[in-house]
């Protein structure tokens, strides 16, 4: 089975913890995705919403389990085949979040770009911004090392597994 660990600088990851657990209790009551389903019927309507929000929780919770004690001692998380799904769902709904409340003033394309910087933001801005773009980077990844339909390609063309590791300092990435 594939595996990656990433080593992260406790420093820069900590502060930001404080900032995914706040954005993660408040998803624990409402879907990170905003949805209109007035065309549905209202009680098929609130099934799927409370399958969508226990779903969401369960990712949430995966995703806020990586940072447990052991990670505060040797500030490494892996991700594995079976995690690596959900920890991407986990990040996508922190990262739509953050990009909705905290990050509303900036534009899409600044967010994705990554080209902000980070010391010309308002204060307010600057540890949700780098929430947002450690979530990515942690995003890009699980995609590049181990989402198996991106590395498989189409059906048959496996090609031998190989283990990754990364280390992630500042968000640096890279491939032993």
């Amino acid at each position: 089975m594939k595996r990656i660990e990433v080593k992260l600088s406790l420093p820069v990851v900590a502060p930001l913890l404080d900032l995914m657990k706040a954005s993660s209790d408040v998803l624990e009551a409402q879907i990170a995705a905003p949805i209109t389903l007035d065309d549905i019927d209202a009680d098929f309507r609130e099934e799927w919403r409370a399958e969508l929000l226990a779903g969401q929780q369960e990712e949430l919770h995966a995703l806020m389990g990586l940072f447990n004690s052991d990670f505060f001692i040797n500030g490494v998380v892996a991700f594995d085949e079976d995690n690596a799904e959900i920890i991407v769902r986990a990040c996508s709904a922190l990262r739509l979040r953050l990009r909705r409340h905290d990050l509303s003033v900036l534009e899409d394309e600044q967010l994705e770009s990554g080209g902000v910087d980070l010391e010309t933001l308002p204060a307010a801005l600057q540890k949700p911004f780098m929430c947002y773009v450690f979530l990515g980077t942690i995003q890009e990844l699980i995609i590049q090392h181990l989402d198996g339909a991106i590395l498989r390609g189409p059906v048959g063309d496996a090609e031998p597994s190989e283990d990754y590791g990364a280390d992630a300092d500042d968000f640096d990435s890279e491939k032993d």
